[in-house]
């Protein structure tokens, strides 16, 4: 019993432990997200100037979802401490 009781206490500390690295993952992915929308942006601002308004309306609702994807995610994993 001893043995398993262990096991448990360990498991235990793995909730712990994998919450905040699991939610620094999501700013982590988050952040390269919104980076790679913003270049590719650019990219495209600069190849047709004349689609300026529709380039950047779509990059701001793609920020917004990678966004509040995030946000659930460090919520999801903040849970996990408790």
């Amino acid at each position: 019993m001893t043995l398993l009781n262990m096991m448990l206490q360990a498991l235990e500390n793995v909730g712990a432990i994998g919450g905040p690295i699991g939610a620094g993952f999501a700013v982590i992915g988050a952040g390269i997200g919104i980076g790679r929308i913003g270049g590719s942006a650019l990219e495209a601002i600069a190849r047709q100037p004349e689609a300026i308004g529709d380039i950047r309306m779509n990059m701001i609702i793609m920020a917004a979802l990678i966004e509040g994807t995030a946000l659930f995610a460090i919520v999801v994993c903040l849970m996990a401490l408790s």
